[in-house]
């Protein structure tokens, strides 16, 4: 009984988040995200360079980009993953996608409070500034949902591939339905297979689990929350945040598939059940920012690449495990927009008002992002030799931790490859928080501020 005490007592004691951050603590909660999402990536590669980590030689610019891809559950590889690394560096960057997946602190947060029974060590206001949860959510309750909810679901996809890829004679089925689940959740897109899943084009069960497993990861926490709540309680009230998310989530995944679906050249060879289920992977790939493929997207038209840009922009929800400007940011800049040419003093949706500092947040995360995806192309076209449809495919697939490609990411310079890690990097913490990281400071030191007018 001494012994159990003693153990709690270490573990309550125990500060976790300074020895990821190297023992630097900021009081800004955005900072310590930064900083602790920049340590998982300095364990990674560490991890990646063993010799036992690798099959062949691969450079450290590669291992930083592969690192950074799987931390920021990306999905963009450098090097072919099955060939190039052996089972302990395929393990490594899975454990990776995990811990990126279900966001900084999560997991050694829960092991805490299973330890010690409290949470009263966790910091709450990074957990929250990961999740970019409302005010009223409570992180405690939050914490063990994820964790309970992420290892069902993913326990459950991994079952069901291995049986669809055991039926398909695929190799290693256990470790591939393993491997394709938790990246599926957690909205990756890696995959052991060469080429991604375009094997599976017409396999249907594989096509169902992962497209499933991709939006339950999407649309987030929140989302899954709600939906538990109200299965067991008929009387439950779906919150407001939820059903956003459904009805932004659902209406751009019918505009990428129609899309897709009609105007899409490259589909027209396949049965119309085929092109249905190869359009709808695709746009929710994009949607979800998983970033799984079927079909080269080298061979879409420009018109199928620059839909699948705009999902990839808006992406998925918050709390999920996506990245994208976010489904509600969208919803909130949309009503903004359409309430202010209708000459409307407040904001609203339907019959709820948005609060002032929420459309705030909206319209500067979304103006912010485009600046950043803007800077991020215009650097690449210096950099390399491909067409700016492929490029911008790239740098939004970067900054939006998607992870689809035109097929480029293996032959971008060293310096393209630093670019678009520094791109998915800040698409992994969210842009807002590594412009309050980077600019709160200078925020303070603003003096003799006076109110004057400019013309708009």
């Amino acid at each position: 009984m001494k012994n159990n005490n003693k153990i709690k007592s270490f573990f309550y004691k125990f500060d976790f988040e300074r020895l990821l951050t190297f023992g630097y603590i900021s009081k800004l909660p955005q900072r310590n995200l930064l900083i602790g999402y920049f340590s998982y990536i300095v364990f990674g590669i560490i991890l990646l360079m063993l010799p036992f980590s690798h099959k062949v030689p691969i450079s450290f610019v590669d291992n930083l980009f592969n690192v950074t891809s799987a931390i920021s559950t990306t999905g963009l590889a450098t090097v072919d993953i099955v060939n190039s690394y052996t089972f302990f560096g395929q393990f490594v960057i899975l454990f990776l996608v995990q811990m990126g997946g279900i966001g900084y602190m999560t997991l050694s947060s829960y092991i805490m409070y299973r330890m010690t029974h409290h949470f009263m060590r966790i910091k709450n206001g990074v957990m929250r500034a990961s999740f970019t949860l409302p005010a009223e959510f409570d992180m405690q309750t939050l914490v063990r949902d994820v964790i309970k909810f992420t290892f069902i679901i993913e326990l459950v996809g991994a079952l069901l591939l291995w049986l669809f890829f055991a039926m398909d004679k695929a190799p290693m089925p256990f470790w591939n339905g393993i491997f394709i689940s938790i990246s599926a959740f957690c909205t990756a897109g890696f995959s052991l297979f060469h080429n991604s899943l375009t094997i599976f084009d017409t396999n249907v069960g594989v096509n169902i689990v992962v497209d499933i497993l991709c939006i339950i990861g999407a649309m987030g926490f929140i989302f899954i929350r709600d939906v538990m709540n109200k299965l067991r309680d008929r009387k439950y009230r779906i919150t407001f945040t939820t059903k956003t998310i459904c009805v932004i989530t659902v209406i751009f995944i019918i505009i990428g598939t129609l899309q897709l679906f009609f105007f899409e050249p490259t589909l027209k060879h396949y049965s119309i059940g085929n092109r249905i289920m190869v359009a709808l992977m695709h746009s929710i790939a994009a949607i979800s920012t998983s970033g799984f493929n079927t079909i080269n997207l080298n061979s879409l038209t420009m018109a199928s690449l620059i839909t699948l840009s705009m999902l990839m922009f808006i992406g998925a929800s918050p709390s999920g495990t996506g990245g994208g400007v976010k489904s509600t940011t969208l919803s909130a800049v949309l009503a903004f927009i359409f309430c202010k040419l209708g000459d409307k003093r407040d904001v609203t949706i339907g019959s709820h008002r948005i609060p002032t500092y929420r459309i705030d947040t909206a319209l500067t995360d979304i103006i912010f992002y485009g600046l950043i995806l803007f800077m991020g192309t215009y650097i690449l076209t210096f950099t390399e030799h491909f067409s700016f449809t492929q490029i911008l495919v790239e740098t939004t697939s970067a900054l939006g931790t998607v992870g689809l490609t035109t097929g480029i990411t293996a032959d971008v310079s060293d310096a393209g490859k630093i670019i678009l890690s520094v791109l998915m990097y800040i698409g992994r913490v969210g842009v807002l928080t590594f412009g309050n990281a980077m600019l709160i400071r200078m925020s303070k030191k603003e003096k003799n501020v006076v109110n004057s007018d400019i013309a708009v």
